[in-house]
């Protein structure tokens, strides 16, 4: 092989090695060890056996559990849609010379650590937030109410964490549509909202499909706002790996539930890659 052919897989071989050590190997761990036994005395015994899959599954505690991720996925999907969808195209139609300043504002809560964002919910929702502060200043109420540790909150987390995903994945595809279609449409008759129900919404809906993967995932695979604005009843399947694996030490087990949610995952990806394609994702990332 000629020298010019190895280059490419010279200057991979850094961002290669790094994924296959850091990813690939523990994922390659996370898979032997929910074969293994748990000992009564504490221990973890090398074996192979689906003790672990069977356990999860003989109990609807734990299937529950999952279904509840996968309901809280599609309502944060939906309520990400429906807010993502007019602030992108309102940057989308905007011809203000502070466009790119409404952009970068919305990519700032980036700039704050995610546990800090989610605890301020705690200060807005609070029994003496500003919500209740405010209300009880005004008379609306004699008492604070309480609104925390509930699926609401849950879902309030989740949207200001993922909602500018949802936002830039719409607006990067909106910004891939040809304004001449939009012209041509109009010369013909159209009203705007025929325009943009015709042409605009049809021409968008891959960026909504890959918002919606992207949100999905993330949300079925996040646990913080579920443990922290949560209640008893609210956990998500990361907060059940979570309390398996850092509580009780039970790794084979937490091991087993990470395989099935990281296969539920894989098969909705690989769905989505199959009928839609999943590089609409990674032109959010990249630029016009």
């Amino acid at each position: 092989m000629k020298s010019e052919n190895w280059k490419p897989f010279a200057l991979l071989a850094p961002s290669l090695s790094a994924v296959f050590f850091l990813l690939v190997i523990p994922v390659c761990f996370i898979v032997v060890y929910s074969f293994w036994l748990r000992a009564p005395s504490g221990a973890d015994i090398p074996a192979f056996q689906f003790g672990n899959y069977a356990k999860f599954f003989e109990d609807f505690f734990y299937p529950g559990i999952l279904l509840r991720t996968i309901r809280i996925s599609l309502e944060t999907v939906i309520l990400c849609i429906l807010m993502g969808y007019v602030p992108a195209y309102f940057f989308y139609r905007s011809t203000s010379r502070y466009k790119q300043v409404f952009l970068l504002l919305i990519m700032l809560p980036f700039w704050v650590s995610f546990i800090i964002r989610t605890m301020s919910w705690i200060n807005i929702m609070g029994d003496s937030g500003l919500i209740n502060h405010f209300l009880l200043f005004t008379g609306v109420i004699d008492e604070p109410i309480s609104m925390l540790y509930n699926e609401f909150t849950v879902l309030m987390g989740l949207l200001m964490y993922l909602l500018p995903f949802m936002v830039l994945n719409i607006y990067v595809s909106l910004e891939g549509i040809d304004k001449s279609l939009l012209e041509a449409a109009r010369s013909m008759g159209c009203t705007e909202w025929q325009a943009f129900r015709e042409v605009t919404l049809p021409l968008s809906l891959p960026g909504v499909s890959a918002g919606s993967l992207l949100v999905f995932v993330l949300t079925a695979g996040t646990y913080l706002p579920p443990m922290i604005l949560g209640g008893p009843g609210n956990d998500m399947i990361a907060n059940l790996i979570f309390k398996r694996v850092i509580n009780t030490l039970d790794w084979p087990f937490g091991s087993a539930i990470s395989v099935i949610l990281l296969s539920l995952l894989f098969v909705i990806v690989w769905t989505y890659n199959r009928y839609m394609g999943i590089n609409q994702i990674f032109k959010t990332f990249e630029g016009k």
